[in-house]
């Protein structure tokens, strides 16, 4: 009797993996635990007092047309280092989406993609996001470079690091948007 359930709880373990790992449901279940693992808000880590001086950054959006992080020197900054194979980084981009939404025509967005084209423009239209993805065509500025997935920057008018975030948060907070609107009124 004891092996018979045994031998059942190891067949469900089993089937509960391969469901999780190969089918669109464990795709779903893998976004669900990642907005649960991920932090409530985006943490602001003032004490970096970092400045980017090089802006001198080549970028190709994801409609073809090249950019260079010069053309945003003087603006608020919004930058976001994501992959559609990341769990974290898809579990943040509802609250990206919503937050481009209310700032998007005030703080210069970057959404800077480590992925395959082809997988980011079907990911962006199969789940209805309008956000500028970027590819870098160049080294990022070495205070903005991470291995780390996804991983935020945002740079006020000068170019200092106000928030530096590994790791997926909900970006559309009233804590993201105090820090914003404060930077948007100097």
């Amino acid at each position: 009797m004891k092996f018979k359930k045994i031998k059942w709880l190891n067949i469900i373990i089993i089937l509960g993996i391969v469901v999780l790992l190969f089918t669109p449901i464990g795709r779903y279940a893998r976004g669900f635990a990642g907005r649960l693992l991920s932090s409530g808000s985006a943490v602001v880590k003032r004490e970096l007092n970092l400045v980017v001086d090089d802006y001198n950054w080549e970028l190709t959006g994801l409609d073809g047309h090249s950019f260079n992080l010069e053309e945003a020197k003087g603006k608020v900054v919004f930058i976001n280092f994501w992959a559609t194979w990341c769990p974290p980084c898809i579990a943040e981009m509802p609250s990206l989406q919503k937050l481009n939404d209310r700032y998007g025509n005030k703080v210069f967005f970057l959404f800077i993609a480590q992925d395959d084209r082809d997988k980011v423009s079907e990911f962006i239209k199969k789940r209805g996001y309008d956000l500028p993805v970027f590819y870098s065509n160049s080294d990022a500025p070495s205070l903005l470079s991470s291995k780390t997935l996804p991983t935020t920057y945002v740079l006020d008018k000068n170019g200092k690091i106000i928030v530096a975030q590994s790791g997926a948060a909900d970006w559309d907070s009233e804590e993201v948007h105090k820090v914003l609107n404060g930077l948007l009124g100097q």
